[in-house]
């Protein structure tokens, strides 16, 4: 029999509490795994320590074993992932920042764990897109996420100007992200391409106490002061009118 893996929810930053974002049973699971797969070890273990401080690891830190998922990882090097889990033992994926496998290198060790049958479980938490979605006021019948844009300046205002056009003829909401670094430029980029009725959210430290969550119309945009939104993750939201 195989082990189960568990897709397991990280905070999305620096919390108020374990609790405001992650259910008891979440964290009653994860403190009884000494398996997991994360984009970053340094980073699970952060969240394992959290975790800790309310429910009692099963083993000591330094005995846990945490093995690394990223963008880096060579497709032969899932099958080595998962070869705790044919074993019978239980594990848990974890992502840098909210649920795993969602713009998340983890989606392909979930679909390799369906292929060998083994049982996958995912656990309730913060996903900074779904909130974006809820607190936007944009429609959440129906809307797509798609990724980074294009850095060239050129390319991004096409890509906007695409997915506006999308986002009016189906009435869909298009959401995206971008290096929080490049979050203003961002703004401006769409303030700049979009129709002045275009609908735009800017959703900023998600769950976070500095959470901020604003929708205008892009002409209100052009006047309205610039969000705290620096080097703070965002995510980004229009509806074409």
């Amino acid at each position: 029999m195989t082990g189960t893996l568990f897709l397991i929810p990280n905070t999305l930053g620096e919390t108020e509490g374990l609790d405001y974002v992650l259910p008891e049973q979440v964290q009653r699971i994860t403190s009884q795994l000494d398996y997991f797969v994360a984009e970053n070890a340094k980073t699970a273990r952060a969240f394992l320590k959290l975790v800790g401080a309310r429910h009692p690891l099963c083993k000591p830190m330094q005995e846990i074993k945490i093995a690394e998922l990223n963008v880096n990882t060579p497709t032969a090097a899932l099958a080595d992932l998962l070869a705790p889990l044919l074993a019978g033992q239980d594990g848990g994926l974890v992502s840098e920042a909210g649920v795993p496998a969602v713009a998340d290198p983890g989606a392909d060790l979930v679909r390799l764990a369906h292929q060998h049958k083994i049982p996958v479980r995912p656990l309730v938490g913060p996903s900074s897109l779904l909130l974006a979605v809820m607190a936007s006021g944009l429609n959440g019948q129906s809307f797509a996420f798609n990724g980074y844009l294009p850095t060239d300046a050129a390319q991004r205002d096409k890509r906007i100007k695409e997915l506006e056009l999308r986002s009016r003829k189906e009435k869909q909401t298009q959401l995206f992200i971008e290096t929080p670094y490049r979050n203003a430029a961002m703004l401006e980029a769409l303030v700049a391409a979009c129709a002045p009725g275009t609908l735009l959210c800017v959703a900023t430290d998600l769950s976070l106490p500095s959470e901020t969550i604003r929708t205008m119309t892009a002409a209100q945009w052009k006047t309205a002061p610039a969000p705290d939104f620096h080097k703070k993750p965002t995510v980004f939201l229009l509806l074409g009118q």
